[in-house]
């Protein structure tokens, strides 16, 4: 068990988990969170579903990684559907993937600096998903997606809704939306048979076929970011308090608006994850600086058309258009 003054300077603002479970290794260290205020939810309470902790280096064999985070949720409850379909969703596709994949992508414990700097960029982008989750600010996540043509967004994506899901289990013993696994493979397996019907003979013959898996798979991708925005929104409220930052519905428009609220989400977790782990606040320059309606307060559609302050850096200083 970690002293309690590291404890202290470690993780201070970690959902008041006082009391909660800690485990560290030397070097960069990995922090064992176990919720014990969580309420009960039909079933066994998140202190008993945390029957077993997260692995971490052994103190007597520091070289030895750990390989999982034996967790084993509760049950879902009797007719709780959404937890079933979610945590089924996620199994299902879960099995689809290679095993050394599957193996790399497994959440690991959160690797903590005990000064509580943050880790570097490439082990940021290079980072399988953690628990609590990695802090991956705007700057970072554009450096990885624009090279790599998006490829690293998607990577992203399956880490955040991984560590989320996570999250959920532990803090609440239900699942609310379909984990990494589940929330982006059915998108890629849609758009690769759109492909598919559309462009491989004997299969191009079929192009209403094509069309439905693009709007099967672009409609699944979308109802799981709305799901994602409000999560940020209850996750930035408890830690934050104040109003919730973003609008979910804002993924129902058109782009650059739809953009607008993917960036701020981007923003509002990364937040969420550095409080919750303890690090010490970066500047995102991209986010406070250059576009300053990615950090900006909640505003509306209309404040946003005629306040020119939020949008750019040379527009700060510009007075309301009405």
């Amino acid at each position: 068990m970690m002293p309690e003054e590291m404890h202290s300077k470690v993780i201070p603002n970690l959902h008041n988990w006082s009391k909660s479970g800690i485990q560290m290794d030397p070097g960069r260290q990995r922090c064992n969170v176990q919720d014990k205020t969580a309420p009960k939810m039909g079933g066994p309470t998140i202190n008993e579903a945390v029957s077993a902790p997260i692995v971490t280096k052994s103190e007597s064999n520091p070289g030895q990684e750990p390989s999982q985070v034996p967790f084993e949720p509760p049950a879902p409850a009797e007719g709780d559907f959404q937890d079933r379909f979610c945590r089924g969703t996620n199994e299902l596709f879960k099995q689809l993937v290679v095993p050394p994949l599957r193996g790399y992508a497994e959440i690991r414990p959160a690797r903590v600096d005990p000064d509580g700097k943050p880790a570097s960029i490439m082990e940021k982008l290079l980072s399988p998903p953690e628990y609590p989750g990695v802090s991956r600010p705007v700057w970072l996540t554009i450096l990885g997606s624009v090279p790599t043509g998006l490829l690293w967004y998607g990577w992203y994506k399956f880490s955040v809704e991984a560590e989320l899901y996570e999250d959920s289990l532990r803090r609440e013993g239900r699942a609310t939306s379909c984990g990494g696994y589940g929330t982006l493979l059915p998108f890629v397996f849609l758009f690769l048979a759109g492909l598919m019907f559309s462009k491989l003979p004997p299969f191009a013959s079929t192009p209403e076929l094509a069309e439905v898996c693009f709007q099967a798979g672009a409609a699944w991708i979308l109802i799981g970011q709305i799901n994602l925005y409000r999560r940020v929104n209850e996750l930035c409220k408890k830690e934050f308090g104040g109003e919730a930052p973003l609008h979910p519905w804002w993924a129902l428009l058109p782009p650059p608006l739809d953009v607008v609220v993917g960036l701020r989400q981007v923003h509002f977790l990364s937040k969420y994850w550095a409080s919750v782990r303890g690090e010490k606040s970066e500047k995102d320059v991209i986010a406070e600086d250059y576009f300053p309606f990615i950090s900006s307060e909640r505003f509306s559609l209309e404040e946003f058309v005629r306040q020119p302050r939020r949008w750019f850096w040379f527009t700060k200083e510009w007075k309301d258009l009405w």
